[in-house]
């Protein structure tokens, strides 16, 4: 079961918090129904699978495994409806984890942050880079990224 809420974060904040190094990431979505996502994933050098199911609130169901990378980029380029590129900063903070994704291409401009937790009511302490939730907001899950990429809708 992945839990997870996610978040802006506050650009200027971000920047002088220091300069992380990060991983490249391209991922294609094969189908983005409501019921169901199915990502393909490279990730540096290696390749993934990931099938998540239906979100209910901040939760869903989340199966993840590996496969080589030949076959990843050969997928995302032959069946991807949408392709999602983006740099990706593990911080640790206050004994979590926070991935923070700083996006690329038609979704350049984009910093968004995701914790995953062990419960959805869980207790934490947010980074002072944080600015706004947006857990519940469609627009910012990849999968809806993929297909109405930030550039079409962020100043509006």
């Amino acid at each position: 079961m992945e839990i997870e809420r996610k978040y802006l974060l506050n650009k200027e904040v971000w920047l002088k918090s220091g300069n992380p190094t990060g991983k490249n990431i391209i991922q294609g979505y094969l189908t983005t129904d409501i019921n169901k996502t199915i990502r393909i994933r490279v990730m540096g050098t290696l390749g993934y699978m990931t099938i998540k199911g239906k979100t209910n609130h901040i939760s869903r169901e989340e199966f993840e495994f590996p496969i080589p990378t030949d076959m990843a980029k050969k997928l995302i380029k032959k069946y991807s409806e949408g392709i999602v590129e983006k740099i990706r900063y593990c911080i640790p903070y206050r004994g979590k984890i926070w991935e923070v994704d700083k996006f690329l291409g038609d979704n350049e401009g984009l910093l968004l942050a995701e914790i995953e937790l062990n419960f959805e009511d869980e207790v934490f302490e947010l980074p002072e880079w944080i600015e706004k939730e947006v857990s519940d907001d469609i627009r910012y899950f990849n999968s809806n990224l993929s297909k109405n990429p930030y550039k079409n809708w962020k100043d509006k």
